[in-house]
């Protein structure tokens, strides 16, 4: 999901310039690193360098764009499925889909965030969105019952990260076992279920 800059309406065709750009930026830093020429990044996407240059002109920006999107991804994925799903079940769906992205993004994911400025408008906007995501599962969760209730949102989003950078080391398998292990502390213990 590209989010462009809400301070900057476009038109639909510069808007579906802009959502290929990034969408095949993320392609490019996730198979080539973060250091592929914009030059190539636009033959890529089909447009020229001066459309890319008009919506990213400097690779800060692009740079930017892409982890936003990311971010935004993950945050908005965490709603869909608080909306699909029961609250216990969106809450390990949510979790398994966090872990999963630090194991298979790992080396991206470190590098774009090692490239936003942790004082930028953008690092801030990620954090509050990824944050109230995390805030918003844990609730559901909690107010079902089937969630501890001295877990926080930030809880959610370490345990997850944690668990993927420990897996990325390790067997699938044993990303499932940390997963499970993981999981099974967080529910509220049945005691107070029955209460």
């Amino acid at each position: 999901m590209v989010t462009a800059d809400p301070a900057r309406p476009m038109r639909a065709d510069a808007r579906r310039n802009y959502e290929r750009i990034v969408a095949v930026a993320k392609k490019a830093f996730t198979d080539d690193g973060v250091d592929v020429p914009a030059d190539d990044i636009a033959k890529r996407a089909g447009v020229g360098a001066g459309t890319l240059y008009r919506h990213f002109p400097t690779r800060e920006k692009l740079i930017e764009a892409v982890y936003r999107d990311e971010i935004d991804g993950m945050a908005q994925h965490a709603f869909d499925l608080l909306d699909q799903l029961p609250p216990g079940e969106a809450l390990e769906a949510w979790l398994a889909t966090h872990v999963a992205y630090v194991v298979e993004k790992h080396g991206l994911a470190m590098t774009l965030k090692a490239s936003v400025d942790a004082g930028s408008e953008v690092f801030a906007w990620c954090q509050s969105r990824l944050r109230s995501a995390s805030d918003a599962i844990v609730k559901a969760a909690q107010d079902a019952g089937v969630l501890r209730e001295d877990v926080t949102g930030i809880d959610i989003l370490r345990l997850g990260h944690g668990v993927g950078s420990a897996a990325s080391k390790a067997s699938p398998e044993d990303a499932k076992r940390l997963l499970l292990v993981v999981l099974d502390g967080l529910r509220t213990p049945i005691r107070s279920r029955s209460r």
